[in-house]
């Protein structure tokens, strides 16, 4: 091959690189007008949120068996409750999921493809950062028990945390091509059968003791469905025409939360609290669904401040940049906080196991220790996924040549 032929395929093989992995700048220039910017905001601060709370706001430590657990404090604050009608957070990443899936689905079908292009698509969007993240695990795994030690499954199932999520967000993503026609043809209706549904779940539990585990995942689920249903009514403009709408859609929610969790049975806080006999996610109850609708409501009352916020480039390049990384951020960051962890334990510092004076003056390191290590993993696991891709380039100009 002569020089010239070599030149011409380094310079293909370089804008195919940029074309596959374009700037941040590039990426914020190419931001169309009719984008909502408040649905990527919300994303990125929601995947933020759950980070901090897992390394922050959870007592992490041993317990008698060796294994990591992480109760939180919220027992221990008087009022604490409060603060996760807030920052209980997945409600809004399936609202804006619900918004950003449909409006793909809406691309997919205008471009002549349909469900297998739909699902195709998200399937890699969503298993492309597991990959790294399983093999990792493997390999760390096999070396511990190789050195006499036990396996993950009995000290650290702490770091599988995020697959739950990511298998009942797989679920309502992969319902879409389902979901996004009965909202054109039952609109609200489809909320009301899932609610129906939820509440009838929480009804056999609750109130009749039908303890049977398919319950709880039928009423989980519906739950989930019903918030990732909820942001296809902001996708199509309805809540979005007028804003009287949005103070009205918080207030029933905020109306709603109030009266299921105190004439209701469902408890105040919104995660799981130590010693109380019932929790709100798992299974996943009504309550969680009223958050869902309150905090749509208060997302759509601030939405007119924080679009014209992010006009303005440097915020908007900042929520860009969170967008690149956040399903690698959400993937690795238990282990980042596992790994951290072993470091503290190994500087020979002890885990604390309630929520003392102490252990709320070490927070921001728990920000910090972990936060450099997921940096250092997440800067590996892209390293190898850019030198992985570069060598598919080569070798297919390699063979086309």
């Amino acid at each position: 091959m002569n020089g010239a032929a070599r030149a011409g395929r380094t310079t293909g093989l370089s804008a195919r690189s940029r074309a596959g992995r374009p700037s941040l700048d590039a990426l914020v220039d190419a931001t169309p007008d009719t984008r909502d910017r408040v649905v990527d905001l919300l994303r990125a601060v929601s995947i933020g949120v759950v980070v901090l709370w897992h390394w922050t706001f959870s007592v992490t430590h041993r317990n008698d068996g060796g294994a990591l657990i992480m109760p939180n404090p919220i027992a221990e604050v008087p009022g604490a409750w409060a603060t996760t009608w807030v920052f209980q957070v997945m409600p809004v990443f399936f609202l804006v999921g619900g918004y950003a899936n449909v409006a793909f689905w809406q691309s997919v079908t205008r471009d002549g493809g349909g469900a297998r292009r739909y699902l195709t698509a998200r399937a890699r969007r969503l298993i492309g950062p597991l990959v790294p993240w399983l093999a990792c695990w493997l390999v760390v795994d096999l070396a511990i028990q190789a050195s006499g030690g036990r396996t993950v499954l009995e000290w650290g199932m702490v770091i599988f945390i995020p697959l739950w999520f990511l298998g009942v967000y797989a679920l309502a993503v992969a319902a879409v091509p389902l979901t996004a026609r009965l909202h054109l043809a039952w609109r609200w209706r489809v909320l009301a059968i899932l609610a129906a549904v939820v509440l009838a779940a929480d009804v056999l539990r609750l109130g009749v003791g039908w303890g049977e585990p398919i319950v709880g995942l039928v009423g989980s689920g519906a739950v989930w469905l019903f918030a990732h249903q909820l942001g296809y009514f902001w996708r199509d403009g309805t809540l979005t025409r007028d804003r009287r709408r949005a103070f009205i859609v918080a207030l029933v929610g905020l109306a709603t939360l109030i009266l299921l969790t105190t004439v209701g049975p469902y408890p105040r806080s919104m995660v799981a609290v130590p010693g109380e006999p019932m929790g709100n996610m798992f299974p996943t109850t009504a309550a969680i669904a009223a958050l869902a609708v309150f905090q749509l409501g208060i997302a759509l009352v601030a939405r007119p401040w924080l679009a014209a916020w992010l006009r303005r480039r440097r915020p908007w390049r900042a929520v860009v940049a969170a967008s690149g990384i956040a399903m690698p951020v959400f993937v690795w960051h238990m282990t980042a906080l596992v790994a951290f962890v072993w470091l503290y334990e190994q500087a020979g510092f002890e885990l604390a196991d309630e929520a003392s004076a102490a252990w709320w003056l070490t927070r921001p390191l728990w920000v910090v220790g972990p936060a450099v290590l997921l940096a250092v993993m997440i800067g590996i696991s892209r390293w190898v996924a850019t030198r992985a891709t570069a060598r598919r380039h080569r070798t297919r100009d390699g063979i086309a040549t």
